[in-house]
């Protein structure tokens, strides 16, 4: 079995909290993207210092880290934060849509790049 690579101090609900922060879920966002309740994500993060075995796949998958950075047994990334996750997971959502509906979005966001530039411009100048 492999060395554990974090302090006794650090157990799983503050990793897991840790996480969940660094990939811009609140509480509640993670708990609705993995189907449970808020309650058990707060519950996981500060009561228990074990992991529930029955949902460390869908941790993983939400998080988008290894099974081995979630249990301490690999190093966590120093926040290594190069986009906004909650943009990402959005924008992910959006390409699930139907065409009219993204092109709508789409003109939207123009429309705010747009004035963005403008503003920039304006300041610049």
């Amino acid at each position: 079995m492999p060395k554990r690579i974090l302090d006794q101090d650090d157990h799983f609900g503050a990793r897991l909290a840790k996480l969940r922060t660094n990939a811009g879920y609140s509480q509640r966002d993670l708990a609705k993207e993995m189907g449970i309740s808020q309650r058990m994500i707060a519950y996981y993060e500060k009561e228990t210092k074990h992991p529930p075995t029955h949902l460390l796949p869908l941790f993983v998958k939400a998080l988008g880290v290894s099974t081995d950075q979630l249990l301490g047994m690999a190093p966590l990334e120093k926040d290594k934060k190069t986009k906004d996750n909650r943009l990402w997971r959005r924008l992910n959502q959006i390409e699930k849509m139907e065409s009219k509906e993204k092109r709508q979005i789409l003109q939207l966001l123009d429309t705010f790049i747009e004035n963005s530039r403008l503003k920039q411009k304006s300041m610049s100048a």
